[in-house]
Formats: structure tokens, sequence, C-alpha cells
């Protein structure tokens, strides 16, 4: 069984960094896309980041480009996302996700496995 979990979400203020890690485990994930999402309150589940596991092929959305980077550590099994030059309307729950397959998907429903999300609040 695949298991996602999350940290490193907190409390920061605008302009600062934060960097989330997704320890994953239950098998081999080289054949595995993994995506980073977040979810403000009333609001829909969005992509963020995502790559493939050996590295090939990352996307990032638009609202987070030249900000946001996903990497990995395949030792660790663990997938990352360093976010800087945060912004208050980056505030949001944040998930990791994994599906097998080669292709970056975008959105929630095409996405097997789910942490259970960490917070992270931006101050202005």
């Amino acid at each position: 069984q695949v298991q996602l979990v999350e940290s490193g979400g907190g409390l920061v203020q605008a302009g600062g960094s934060l960097r989330l890690s997704c320890a994953a485990s239950g098998r081999t994930f080289s054949s595995y896309v993994m995506g980073w999402f977040r979810q403000a309150p009333g609001k829909e589940r969005e992509f963020v980041a995502g790559g493939t596991w050996t590295g090939g092929s990352t996307y990032n959305a638009d609202s987070v480009k030249g900000r946001f980077t996903i990497s990995r550590d395949n030792a660790k099994n663990t997938v990352y996302l360093q976010m800087n030059s945060l912004k208050p309307e980056d505030t949001a729950v944040y998930y990791c996700a994994a599906r097998s397959g080669t292709y970056v998907y975008r959105r929630s429903n095409e996405y097997d496995y789910w942490g259970q999300g960490t917070q992270v609040t931006v101050s202005s």
C-alpha cells in the first residue's frame, strides 16, 4: 500500500521560503508521477507542481513559476517542494499525490494516492 506523508508546512511572512517534504513508501516509485496540490478554504484543490520520479519531466502551474521548484531524493524516497517568494495567496493546505505513469497529470482526479496534507500560512 502506497503511503505519502507530508511535512514542512508552517507560518511564514510574505517573501519568505518553506520547503515541503513528501516521504513515499510502499512500493518502487521509479515509474510514478508525483504531484503537489493545494486547497485554500472555499476553493477547489488545484495543481501546483509535478514531476516524474526519474526527474525527466516537471511542470509548474503558472501561478508558481519562478518561485516553486519540485525535486526528489531517490535514496530517501522523498519528493520536495521548495517554495520561495511566498505570497499571502499561497496560503492553503498542500497535498502530495502519486500515480503510475510518465506524464505529469494536472487534475486531482487523475491521482490515486494522497497524503494527509500540511498547512502553509503566509502572513502579509
